[in-house]
């Protein structure tokens, strides 16, 4: 399996494509929606930077993907500097305001709500981050001025904007997590929108502006803060004017992860996503699981087992490590890994996977905390990604949470409020409680992948705990099977964790549902897409970029293929 074989197989026919690998030479953008892809690769064209091009992203996708992202939002922002070689992460999750305690989702009767009950309050807000991270990604990385790059998404706010499928199907599929205040954009008197329709939104535009003027911070101190956090006290919720002004991302290193000779940067803990990849790829490196078809029931077999064994880990010890000591250098060390991988008995399901016992391979002291199954993440997302023509790369997933967060929007002002502390586990005891100040377990996964030390792909998807199976299903694809890049994504995927049903993609081959479901698998056929990867492929030798977008969405990647302003 070689680089040049897969590069060799990219099957790109033009510049800008939702339908196949698109190719360019001076930058890349990819999202999941058209509108706010064009915004990315214009900065790129207009001489600006992955930076710039991300945040130009972020910007117009809260105007077009509002339920899923935006104002509101938190995230992590993976980039590569090319002119350091070095890579960071912007850690700009969701922090718990300083009133929340362990017991935040309990009622009366201290037992726990349904989810729809406990992810639609404002309690279950969070303070946001994107907006901060950011203007982190700004001031280090960015080369032109806010002003310009948020133009975009005040034209796409304040002009009418075609409802696209992605609308559609969201506002029919949620439109029960709204309160009254988003039922004016999304249901304009009482009537949900549908793919076709003109929506207007004034009260974003307006925010968008007041960013434009003063800057990220005014979501922070200023109009906004005030907007927000008086939203969220007439909803009986915790963020504070002190919440939002004491708000800080990081700057970290990343989780390095390798597989075969292949080396990887993802964020790191609160982040779960990026150990749960790492040590997914180290199970499954010896394999070589190219030996079965990509379609074939024994690669799904393999995939399942080891998510299973991964996420029984991720469940039980990873944390934010501002709270808890973690096992990450035993959970990914060589001799726990092969101790884990024993358990994957082929071909037979296996009935008894649980967590295993990493601090053996690792000093410190376990963590006391009882272990749990995980808490149940929101399922949509959006993740975007934008390579420059000096080589930067920047990746990043952003969300408020379930499809449209908590379903209260800030009167006046036209953006969602997260539920992000959902993200929690609601029981109190476990590794991932609530508490005040902290970081709840994310799955997001913005990733680069290096080959020789430079970069070759970048990609992320949505999903909530299926990231993780969405990211390293086409890892695989891309790395073993050699695949065309989207082809790699519009693979039938599956997700699994420890003891519930498999989700299969209906598109799934009968032959292995029949499989799986005879080894003693439940089964729960999805009709609707696991994840919506965006991905980027780099050629360093040639200087040829490879772009896709997952066509489940409405999404493009859009390829530079004359240089961009001023050479």
């Amino acid at each position: 399996m070689g680089i040049k074989e897969i590069i060799r197989n990219q099957n790109a026919r033009d510049d800008r494509s939702r339908e196949h690998t698109v190719r360019g030479k001076y930058g890349m953008a990819a999202s999941a929606v058209e509108e706010a892809t064009e915004a990315g690769a214009q900065v790129l064209r207009d001489g600006g930077n992955a930076a710039d091009a991300v945040i130009a992203i972020q910007l117009a996708l809260a105007a077009v993907e509002g339920m899923n992202t935006g104002i509101g939002a938190s995230g992590f922002i993976t980039y590569y500097d090319a002119g350091r070689d070095e890579t960071k992460v912007i850690n700009a999750h969701t922090v718990a305001p300083e009133a929340t305690e362990p017991d935040l989702f309990l009622n009366q009767e201290n037992e726990v709500p349904p989810f729809i009950k406990r992810s639609t309050r404002a309690e279950a807000v969070g303070i946001p981050g994107i907006m901060k991270g950011m203007e982190t990604l700004h001031d280090k990385w960015g080369t032109m001025p806010l002003e310009r790059l948020i133009d975009p998404a005040i034209r796409l706010a304040e002009e009418p904007y075609r409802v696209d499928s992605l609308w559609e199907k969201t506002i029919k599929m949620m439109h029960y997590r709204l309160h009254d205040e988003a039922k004016k954009v999304f249901m304009p008197k009482g009537v949900p929108l549908v793919e076709g329709d003109s929506v207007t939104q004034k009260d974003l535009a307006k925010t968008l502006k007041i960013i434009q003027e003063h800057g990220f911070s005014a979501v922070y101190e200023g109009e906004i803060a005030e907007a927000i956090t008086d939203t969220v006290r007439a909803n009986n919720g915790l963020v504070t004017s002190e919440d939002l002004r004491n708000y800080r991302v990081s700057i970290d290193e990343p989780l390095r992860g390798s597989y075969r000779d292949y080396e990887f940067a993802f964020p790191a803990p609160p982040n779960g996503g990026g150990f749960a990849v790492a040590q997914l790829l180290k199970i499954l490196e010896p394999f070589n699981i190219s030996q079965y078809g990509v379609n074939s029931w024994e690669k799904y077999f393999i995939l399942t087992e080891a998510l299973r064994l991964t996420l029984a880990d991720k469940s039980t010890y990873i944390a934010d490590p501002e709270f808890k000591e973690m096992p990450i250098e035993g959970l990914l060390s060589d001799a726990y890994i092969a101790e884990r991988r024993k358990q994957i008995r082929l071909w037979k399901r296996n009935k008894d996977i649980s967590y295993g016992d990493p601090w053996k391979y690792q000093d410190g002291e376990p963590n006391s905390l009882v272990h749990s199954e995980p808490a149940e993440e929101g399922n949509e997302t959006t993740h975007f990604t934008a390579v420059d023509r000096w080589g930067n790369v920047a990746a990043c997933t952003s969300s408020i949470e379930r499809m449209f967060g908590s379903g209260i929007m800030v009167p006046g002002y036209g953006f969602l409020l997260n539920n992000d502390l959902t993200d929690f586990n609601p029981h109190p005891g476990r590794v991932n409680e609530p508490d005040s100040g902290k970081h709840a377990v994310s799955s997001k996964t913005p990733l680069i992948a290096f080959h020789g030390g430079k970069p070759f792909l970048t990609l992320g998807s949505p999903g909530g705990s299926t990231i993780v199976s969405s990211v390293l299903q086409v890892l695989l694809h891309v790395l073993d099977y050699e695949m065309d890049l989207n082809e790699a994504i519009a693979v039938p995927r599956i997700f699994s964790s420890v003891n519930d049903p498999v989700q299969l993609e209906v598109e799934l081959d009968d032959e292995v549902k029949k499989k799986l479901s005879a080894m003693g698998y439940d089964l729960n056929v999805k009709t609707l897409r696991i994840g919506d990867v965006q991905a980027i492929l780099i050629d360093q030798e040639n200087g040829i970029l490879y772009g896709a977008a997952d066509r489940t969405r409405p999404g493009l990647a859009i390829g530079l293929l004359e240089p961009p302003a001023g050479g």
